[in-house]
């Protein structure tokens, strides 16, 4: 059974957010904040295979997608993590699962220490992992910029921001046949939604990782005490998310049940059926609609 997705609008917080939801209103819900250069575009294949059974939401981040880049917002992951909140409160919704990918991750785990009795379960899929020992080789790129004045930091962060360097971020480290199967309409279009000021933004929001760093122990510390039910889908082509990456979790989460699949970053893109049908049977576990 194939259910469609609804496109909607409305204002959150002061901002004109947009959003896609399927699934009937009062089935579980499962939140999906998306990750970085994307939006909620990356669950479009995702959401209508799960809404048989599940309420399917993903917001477009202030000043991602097709929602507003107002000027008064404050674009960091502390002022996302403030801004899902009230999108889930807009949305009525009490309790959830929540998917973390990418900058979601830290985004949507802000969320979770904010009000962890919504949480009914995670699905980590290549998120932004708050252990430092463990990230791919690629941050180390964005490293190097920290010992740099600030204004240099931000210059060669800015030329970073391309559409060249959003086709390599969604192509990642996938070999040749994989990378065949990503739609080259995922960086053009999200690069044609770039403005000057989105472009500003997304500077702001990369050089914060380095503040960042210092928020991983209160992650952590709500990953081993809360003990969420967790699955975690995994692409080990990853050069920011490999596979020690995934396995990182398991020091805080040892129950957490890990698939290392054939992918990479984008999973629901190469590897969408395994990914399906994990999911499924995790949350018909953990967050199954009433008989």
């Amino acid at each position: 059974m194939v259910t469609l997705v609804r496109h909607r609008w409305m204002t959150v917080a002061g901002v004109e957010t947009f959003y896609r939801e399927a699934g009937r209103e009062d089935a579980p819900v499962l939140l999906l904040p998306h990750g970085y250069p994307c939006s909620s575009y990356e669950f479009r294949n995702l959401m209508p295979r799960l809404a048989d059974r599940w309420r399917l939401i993903a917001p477009d981040f202030p000043g991602a997608g097709y929602s507003g880049t107002p000027d008064n917002f404050d674009y960091s992951f502390d002022g996302y993590a403030a801004w899902l909140e009230a999108f889930v409160a807009a949305m009525n919704v009490d309790r959830f699962v929540l998917y973390l990918h990418d900058f979601g991750s830290p985004i949507g785990a802000r969320l979770a220490i904010r009000a962890p009795q919504h949480i009914a379960g995670l699905i980590i899929q290549n998120g932004d992992i708050p252990y430092e020992d463990a990230l791919g080789p690629k941050y180390a790129d964005i490293e190097a910029t920290w010992t740099l004045p600030r204004s240099e930091m931000r210059k060669v962060l800015a030329e970073a921001i391309s559409e060249a360097a959003f086709k390599e971020e969604f192509l990642n480290d996938l070999p040749p046949p994989l990378a065949a199967t990503i739609p080259p309409d995922l960086w053009k279009l999200h690069w044609s939604l770039i403005t000057p000021k989105r472009k500003e933004l997304a500077v702001d929001l990369i050089a914060g990782l380095k503040e960042n760093r210092a928020w991983f122990p209160e992650h952590r510390k709500y990953l081993n005490e809360y003990r969420p039910p967790t699955l975690i889908v995994w692409g080990p082509n990853d050069h920011y998310m490999p596979e020690k990456s995934a396995r990182a979790y398991l020091r805080d989460l040892p129950d957490a049940e890990l698939h290392l699949l054939g992918g990479g970053h984008w999973l629901l893109e190469t590897h969408l059926d395994d990914v399906v049908a994990l999911m499924r049977e995790f949350l018909e576990r953990v967050h199954a609609p009433e008989p």
